[in-house]
Parts: structure tokens; sequence; C-alpha cells
């Protein structure tokens, strides 16, 4: 079944696609796919700092069309108010294009093949270098979504300072999603938190015994435990 998204440019229709991409590298599939193409070609502009699930997502799609394009068919996406992408705007360029390309430039005799590369066309090839780079790490690095349960002490426990605290722990290969709190009896409640990470950089147990249940951070949280933890 085809997966639809609405108003994608607006407040809402962000945080819709920056909480369904939490727990997804694609918009569907395990492979970047014309449905990436088609929701990235109805996003107006870049995604701010804000939606950082959404952000990922963009920036690593910019750098598969920059590099070789996208050629996976996917399941079906809908963008309300945009047509569907066509096949000619995914694909790789062909052998036969790019031959073609080349005798054409052949044929400029003003092209001084040998002349000294412009600074445009370093700060190109650095780009596209880092670009390759990144995609080649992201892919050698895998990632899971995990579900943790945050315990206060007691229900005198400040739960917004207890999430400004939780958050407020940042490192490479650690990205926080949706938090809800959840009641477990005698006026406490326990704060569940959505984060992902990447496995070769974050440990979970690592996070949660040198820095959740550690000062400052354990002046709020007494506890913490994986609810849920997915290869992604």
């Amino acid at each position: 079944m085809a997966v639809t998204f609405s108003n994608v440019n607006s407040a809402s229709g962000l945080k819709k696609l920056d909480e369904y991409l939490l727990t997804r590298s694609y918009i569907t599939g395990y492979q970047a796919s014309k449905d990436d193409i088609s929701v990235h070609a109805a996003l107006t502009r870049i995604p701010s700092a804000e939606y950082v699930n959404l952000l990922r997502w963009y920036n690593h799609i910019e750098a598969l069309l920059r590099i070789s394009g996208v050629a996976g068919d996917g399941c079906g996406v809908i963008v309300e108010g945009f047509a569907p992408i066509t096949e000619e705007a995914v694909a790789t360029p062909s052998v036969t294009d790019t031959k073609a390309a080349a005798a054409e430039d052949d044929d400029d005799d003003d092209v001084d093949l040998f002349g000294e590369e412009t600074e445009e066309e370093k700060k190109a090839a650095e780009e596209r270098a880092a670009a390759v780079k990144a995609s080649s790490k992201k892919k050698e690095s895998g990632k899971s979504s995990v579900l943790l349960d945050v315990k206060p002490w007691d229900d005198e426990t400040d739960m917004k300072k207890l999430e400004e605290a939780v958050r407020g722990v940042q490192m490479e290969g650690l990205l926080w999603g949706a938090s809800k709190l959840v009641p477990v009896g005698y006026g406490i409640k326990k704060m569940q938190i959505m984060m992902t990470i990447v496995d070769d950089l974050v440990s979970v147990d690592t996070l949660i015994e040198e820095h959740l249940t550690e000062e400052p951070i354990n002046e709020y949280v007494q506890s913490c435990d994986i609810v849920a933890f997915n290869k992604i």
C-alpha cells in the first residue's frame, strides 16, 4: 500500500515526516528509491535543524543525487498536491549519454583539456569526495532504534527538567526522538523516549551508566531501562 503525505511544507507536515523517519532510513524499503525522490522534490526548502530525522534523510538523498542518482522503484508514495516522479528524474545517466556528452566536449575547440583546475572545480571535487566518504560511512555503520524508560525519583521530580537533562546528552551517532510521559502509579510518571544510534559509535549501556544515571542528571533520573531495541 502506498504511503501518503500531505502539506509536506507546513509545520505539521514537516513534523509528521520527521516522526516517520525516526526509525527509517528511507521513505519505503531498505534502499533509496523514487519514493524518496518524490518526497525530496516536494520539499520547497532544506528542513531546519529542528527536524533532525528529516534533515538527516534529506542530506543523504541530496548526496546520492549528486553522486550517482537513484534507481530503486520503491513501494509507492503519494505526496498530495505533487505529481509522481518520472523514471527520467531518478535514473542514473546511461553510458550512451555519457559518451555523447564526451563527444560533444571533444568537438569544442575552445575547451583547454590540459588547463589548470579552477577554484570552483577544486571545490566541487572536494564536495563530491566528502559526499562519497559520508555515504560510504553510513553504509558501513549499522543503525538501531531504541526506546528507553526513564524513571524519576518520585512524584515531586520536575519531569520537564528531567527531559531537558536527558536531551542535553549529545554525542556523535546519537539522535533523540519523540518522547511521552506514562503514568506508573501513586502520581508518578516515567518518560519514554525514542533515540536512533549508530551502532559503531554509541553503546546504550555506556550511555545509561556513564551519562544518564550520573551527576548531574541523576538529580532527576533514578534509573533507565531498554524497552525496545531494533536494528534499522
